[in-house]
């Protein structure tokens, strides 16, 4: 039973953390799948207890669970590109993160330093507003889908997990379809379907088919809707 909650943490790499902490190893020696069922079991401990679960959360247990699934299968030798070991790339990001968690004091020390200086009143951001359409890369796509989790929770809209299981790359054919139906969709209309698991999976689905210029997200504005449109590819 777990006594800490998910208020106790800045993030989901910060959970991750404190698990490789908790289990007493160093990072370079984790189990990947033992390290990911710790994570996965948190956080369904924590909605037994009918917790807020950030986004951020699911997301990385998303990724858990595809980089799990990658160690899981056999090797293939015949493949021409090698691809990164996730146990290696999960350790990457621990060390990346821990490195930043490490400067946090000294961080702090210089935000009250700075609290002894006055600056003049923010200007307008109706001078930086973009008026034409440009496009936008992962990090676009992220807030997105960060806003679109905070609102529909605070709606109460999500569900729980579902018993039917969603393909991502069953999702994307059905994401080609509308788009190549409607040529520009907006960004939330693609999640017509509020079951946490059709969530995850949209979103996996979106973010693959950036990194390959299937799609590319547009937003017409600074502070305007987002909206998908076919990519280069």
């Amino acid at each position: 039973m777990y006594k800490f909650v998910i208020n106790d943490f800045e993030g989901p790499m910060d959970l991750l953390l404190h698990l490789v902490k908790q289990a007493d190893i160093d990072i370079y020696d984790i189990n990947l799948v033992d390290l990911v069922n710790q994570y996965l079991a948190f956080i369904n401990e924590m909605e037994k207890l009918e917790l807020n679960i950030a986004s951020e959360y699911i997301v990385m247990a998303a990724e858990l669970i595809e980089l799990k699934s990658r160690s899981l299968l056999p090797h293939q030798e015949t493949q021409v590109e090698e691809e990164i070991d996730p146990r290696e790339e999960l350790i990457n990001r621990l060390i990346e993160y821990k490195k930043y968690k490490e400067l946090t004091p000294e961080f702090k020390h210089l935000e009250e330093e700075r609290k002894n200086y006055f600056s003049k009143e923010p200007s307008s951001l109706k001078d930086y507003i973009v008026q034409k359409e440009e496009k936008g890369d992962i990090s676009l796509l992220l807030n997105a889908f960060n806003e679109f989790m905070l609102k529909k929770q605070s709606e109460n809209i999500i569900t729980k997990t579902t018993i039917k299981e969603y393909s991502i790359i069953e999702r994307s054919k059905e994401i080609r379809k509308i788009i190549k139906l409607k040529k520009k969709v907006e960004f939330n209309e693609l999640f017509d379907n509020m079951s946490k698991d059709y969530i995850i999976v949209t979103f996996l689905a979106l973010l693959e088919m950036v990194k390959t210029d299937e799609i590319d997200i547009i937003q017409e504005g600074n502070f305007n809707k987002i909206f998908i449109t076919g990519g280069s590819k």
